[in-house]
């Protein structure tokens, strides 16, 4: 039995309406109410597919079904299901999805596994609220501290466990995981990009994920009246933040090799029309399939926003995120391909400009990325779309894989 393109479309609809804005793509931040609808639903699936279903103290919800081994590590399916605001219907929520259909082949296939199947819906992947992105997976191994978490606050001074607190998420759950129950972790994933659809491919096997790093930027100048002070005068953090910024591209393009550099938020103070701004607040964003490019672009821009250090202005800068480009596990990469040859489901080998709970999972368990085309290249925005065929294809490459790791057989 092969997996159901309707019950996967079906999903992918209910999921995309959770969200704060009907008509302008999906806004689905974390522990909002649109993401309690969301793990209602999720929740309510894997129980009807004969998973038992936990959440631990971050709000990541497992579904597993037991394997025959006594303490044996879970395979685990997922990905992520929180979005950017006025996002896709698909980014991370088709790969939760996935391995819904995975849970609900296994239970009508009557398959049996020896290693237990977990599918996993993990929280604040973006970022978008709590900043810093990945912020599921990284707790969940370790990497985000008890004490971090709890001073966690939104943009509008809202903590993380404040907020866990009105969708009736328990922070005080367990939130690591042991990594030796742990035996892998799939993830199928939109591909964001053209490289797929243009090569009319609907299936990629993710060989590494990029690098990246994300800062957030402080400019601390001086207020004062529009009209009034003069230009020689000024301590104007908005004209400083603009400068940085416009440095940006050139840092990017002299370092190569597909390294990429993204201002994404920028917040001004007291942001009055007739008000010299005086502090700026603005995220950048860095990424490389090599490190060194990172690090050498990150090095470049501190010493740059440093010089800015004159005339009333003050910066700082804040690494709130850095992963290194990570390979992904080669045994489990040959598992999706045989698993592709075996289906006739045409197929390339493929890279990852952007990050994904898989690459926090890969220091601690093998790991394998299955991409899909997305139309246009297109993700992060409201027109984000992806072919429910090729859904099915990339659930019957993770289907036939997952078998094969959790040994599973037909009672």
């Amino acid at each position: 039995m092969t997996a159901n393109q309707q019950r996967i479309e079906q999903h992918i609809e209910s999921l995309s309406r959770f969200t704060a804005t009907p008509g302008k793509g999906v806004t689905r931040l974390t522990y909002s109410e649109e993401d309690l609808q969301a793990r209602n639903y999720i929740k309510e699936k894997m129980m009807n597919y004969g998973l038992r279903v936990t959440e631990d103290g971050f709000g990541n919800i497992f579904g597993k079904l037991e394997g025959t081994l006594p303490d044996a590590p879970s395979v685990i399916v997922g990905s992520h299901f929180d979005s950017v605001p006025n996002g896709g219907a698909y980014d991370g929520t088709a790969g939760v999805v996935v391995g819904l259909e995975v849970a609900a082949l296994f239970k009508e296939n009557n398959m049996k596994p020896a290693y237990p199947l977990e599918i996993i819906a993990l929280v604040e992947e973006e970022g978008s609220r709590f900043g810093g992105g990945l912020m599921g997976s990284r707790g969940m191994m370790g990497l985000l501290t008890e004490e971090d978490f709890k001073k966690l606050a939104d943009r509008d001074g809202i903590l993380a466990v404040d907020a866990m607190a009105d969708i009736w998420v328990n922070p005080a759950n367990g939130k690591k995981r042991d990594p030796k129950t742990m035996k892998a972790f799939l993830e199928l994933h939109i591909e964001q990009g053209p490289i797929l659809e243009e090569k009319g491919i609907q299936i990629g096997v993710v060989e590494t994920i990029v690098g990246l790093t994300q800062l957030e930027v402080t400019v601390q100048g001086k207020a004062g009246h529009a009209g009034t002070t003069p230009m020689d005068r000024r301590s104007d953090a908005l004209v400083s933040a603009s400068q940085i910024i416009a440095a940006l591209p050139r840092l990017a393009t002299d370092e190569g090799e597909g390294t990429v550099i993204t201002t994404g938020r920028l917040n001004v103070f007291p942001n009055g029309a007739n008000v010299i701004p005086d502090k700026v607040v603005f995220t950048v964003d860095i990424r490389s399939g090599k490190e060194e490019h990172v690090l050498n672009v990150v090095r470049k821009l501190e010493a740059f926003i440093a010089q800015q250090n004159c005339h009333g202005i003050n910066t700082s800068t804040e690494q709130q995120l850095y992963i290194a480009p990570k390979e992904l596990d080669a045994d489990i990469r040959s598992l999706l391909k045989e698993a592709s040859d075996k289906l006739e489901i045409p197929y390339c080998s493929i890279n990852s400009g952007a990050g994904h709970d898989a690459m926090v999972f890969s220091d601690f368990t093998a790991c394998g990325m299955v991409f899909i085309p997305s139309k246009d290249g297109l993700s992060h925005c409201p027109e984000e779309w992806s072919d429910a065929s090729h859904l099915a294809d990339g659930t019957d490459i993770i289907y036939e894989t997952v078998k094969r790791l959790t040994e599973a057989k037909r009672l």
